[in-house]
């Protein structure tokens, strides 16, 4: 007895198809692989980071979304995830992972303390990440659920497979970078 089974993935790209084919543009594809093929870089002060954690176990399980494998290297990640409170001497250093990540690179701030500052509005934090770099997403909460997190994930995942591949190169983008005094 044969049987025929109909494969429908969820993130199939627009596309034309037939039996035994599929055609899309190479943007497309390569912002889908691209979405489901993030490698974070964690940087954790402080309490924001166990959230993070939290997300990372059993329980929420990053790894469903393509976010299983952390990198503690600059030039392996692809995606900045700013957790806790960021004092101004630390902000050079964050500076400097940010500027080692090759493009194409994303950055989420999580929590009320990397965002604005939080409840630390003293001479020594920094009043928000995007004084020294640009943020993609803003995850609130002091700290966020893991839930908030996941959410947080999934926008990235959205800019990462909407993104053409030529947009880093358009004088907009140089433009935002300049504003940061970034290259």
């Amino acid at each position: 007895m044969e049987t025929t089974v109909n494969i429908h993935p969820d993130h199939q790209p627009e596309g034309h198809e037939g039996a035994g084919f599929f055609a899309t543009t190479l943007d497309k594809a390569v912002g889908l692989a691209r979405a489901n093929s993030l490698w974070p870089l964690p940087f954790a002060t402080s309490c924001c980071g166990i959230e993070f954690m939290a997300t990372m176990a059993s329980t929420y399980d990053l790894a469903r979304f393509g976010s299983e494998r952390l990198s503690f290297s600059p030039r392996q990640a692809d995606l900045l995830m700013v957790m806790g409170t960021i004092s101004k001497k630390m902000a050079p250093i964050l500076r400097q992972v940010y500027e080692q990540m090759a493009e194409p690179k994303w950055v989420l701030s999580m929590g009320a303390c990397a965002s604005t500052g939080g409840i630390f509005d003293t001479y020594s934090v920094l009043q928000g990440i995007d004084r020294i770099i640009p943020v993609d997403v803003y995850i609130p909460g002091c700290p966020p659920r893991p839930e908030q997190v996941l959410d947080g994930i999934l926008k990235i995942q959205e800019l990462a497979k909407s993104e053409g591949l030529k947009r880093r190169m358009t004088p907009e983008y140089k433009a935002k970078l300049a504003a940061y005094g970034l290259e």
